[in-house]
């Protein structure tokens, strides 16, 4: 039995096997595409020992990829059809059961899994970094935080992975609205690994919560190099970096980040990344921004993809494209289909939770609102607003459907949904000039124009401090 760097054993593998294991573990603490070439040398030079099989089936459910996803538990079934269970540490066969049950459709139940075992193991890494994913895309902010936060006491400060802890710390306090820890503790973690782009992703997320659009442009610029290229946040980062841009009513700007970074000709067409191309593009949407043929390009990566009924929040984020580039037969097409899914049971299965629960409403509201329905919109989104995280992503990523229930609200004539809405916003974020143009609208549409000067104005020097 081979221990690895924390004293945990690992069985079927010897001392090369574990340096690899490592590598691959390194690589994905900080989103580096070298992890599946790693990783898969830890299985050639170890083809039995359970670790690196979990890791590799871990690996092929965090992007929401359907067909990598399909592939991986085809993969694991194999692999463990001649597993020996009795030869196993109990720590593999829970990571053996998790990883079972998220790509059974389960990612719930793994996320417990995960969360037990954490509490027995809590140095094991691979478990806190990969139930911090699922935590991530189920949306469950106290989990995100108290995940990585119940496990940080057995950690020694000057372990390698400790700062990386704290990044996924910071990004679960930023979550749980703990914006006073999650900037200081994100700070620590990139000082300690300038190129951990969660953790950079993290401190983001908490000057974006915070309407702190200057520094959040400010922080990027200063350690570009660390951030911008060759890890799999890229896309994600530079999407932060355009909403900053857009806050600010900088357009051009947000825009030439799109075209360089977030979608273009020599893009892969991942998941992830499109679902940021839509949610800046759908931003622009609701501001009625022209973006060219944009939307054109974006609908078209998202038809090419086929995508079943895998992952609500990408199928919300596909049906913007759709409505963006004006294709409404596809975006209901995707609808219908979704509904005739959930049509069947699917024990066990939690994008049927999510899917029924939010996915399909969104995706109805959506387009209610680009057919000029405004008020259906309203009457889907409102009951839905304080429970969209069901469905995953973050604060920052739905607040694109919240944007949409106001525009709607606003469109609408509900001028009293509109006003509790926007008094919230700027509760939380009075720094924010989207805030106070919107307010300054809806004044408008009161006939309250001294308000309304009042709030251009105040969005104007916001705008100019920046």
């Amino acid at each position: 039995m081979t221990a690895d760097r924390h004293g945990l054993e690992l069985s079927g593998i010897g001392a090369e096997g574990v340096a690899l294991f490592e590598r691959a573990l390194d690589d994905l603490l900080f989103f580096r595409p070298a992890v599946v070439g790693n990783l898969a040398a830890a299985r050639e030079v170890a083809p039995e020992a359970p670790l690196p099989h979990v890791f590799a089936a871990y690996l092929g459910l965090l992007a929401t990829e359907e067909h990598d996803a399909a592939e991986a538990r085809e993969d694991f079934v194999r692999f463990r059809a001649g597993l020996e269970r009795a030869s196993a540490t109990p720590r593999e066969l829970a990571h053996v059961d998790a990883a079972s049950a998220w790509l059974d459709g389960d990612i719930l139940a793994a996320g417990r899994l995960l969360g037990e075992l954490t509490v027995a193991y809590p140095r094991d890494a691979l478990a806190l970094m990969v139930g911090h994913q699922i935590d991530f895309l189920t949306g469950d902010a106290v989990r995100l935080r108290d995940r990585v936060g119940g496990a940080l006491s057995a950690w020694d400060e000057d372990d390698p992975h400790y700062g990386h802890l704290c990044g996924m710390y910071a990004f679960g306090l930023e979550e749980a609205g703990h914006y006073d820890r999650s900037e200081p503790v994100g700070l620590a973690a990139v000082a300690a690994n300038p190129r951990d782009v969660w953790a950079v992703h993290a401190v983001v997320h908490t000057y974006e919560m915070q309407g702190r659009f200057g520094e959040g442009v400010a922080f990027l610029d200063a350690r570009t190099e660390d951030w911008s290229a060759g890890n799999f946040l890229t896309v994600h980062n530079w999407w932060h970096y355009a909403l900053f841009a857009i806050e600010v009513g900088d357009v051009a700007r947000a825009l030439a980040v799109y075209d360089a970074a977030l979608h273009n000709k020599e893009s892969a067409g991942q998941a992830m990344e499109l679902l940021d191309a839509s949610a800046l593009l759908w931003r622009l949407y609701l501001a009625r921004q022209d973006v060219g043929d944009r939307w054109s390009a974006l609908a078209d990566a998202w038809a090419g993809r086929n995508d079943g009924p895998y992952y609500a929040f990408n199928d919300t984020h596909a049906v913007m494209a759709y409505l963006g580039a004006g294709r409404f037969a596809e975006a209901e097409g995707l609808l219908r289909d979704r509904r005739r899914w959930l049509a069947a049971p699917h024990p066990g299965v939690t994008n049927h939770m999510m899917t029924e629960e939010i996915g399909v409403p969104v995706c109805h509201a959506l387009i209610a609102f680009a057919q000029g329905r405004y008020g259906e919109a309203v009457d889907v989104l409102a009951p839905l607003r304080l429970r969209l995280n069901l469905y995953g992503g973050s604060h920052a990523q739905r607040d694109a459907v919240q944007k949409t229930l106001l525009e709607a609200a606003i469109r609408a004539g509900r001028d009293d949904l509109a006003r509790t809405l926007l008094s919230e916003r700027l509760g939380l974020r009075p720094t924010s000039p989207y805030n106070w143009l919107t307010q300054a609208r809806l004044a408008e549409r009161l006939g309250r124009e001294a308000e309304a000067a009042a709030a251009r104005a105040k969005a104007e020097r916001l705008t100019r401090g920046v």
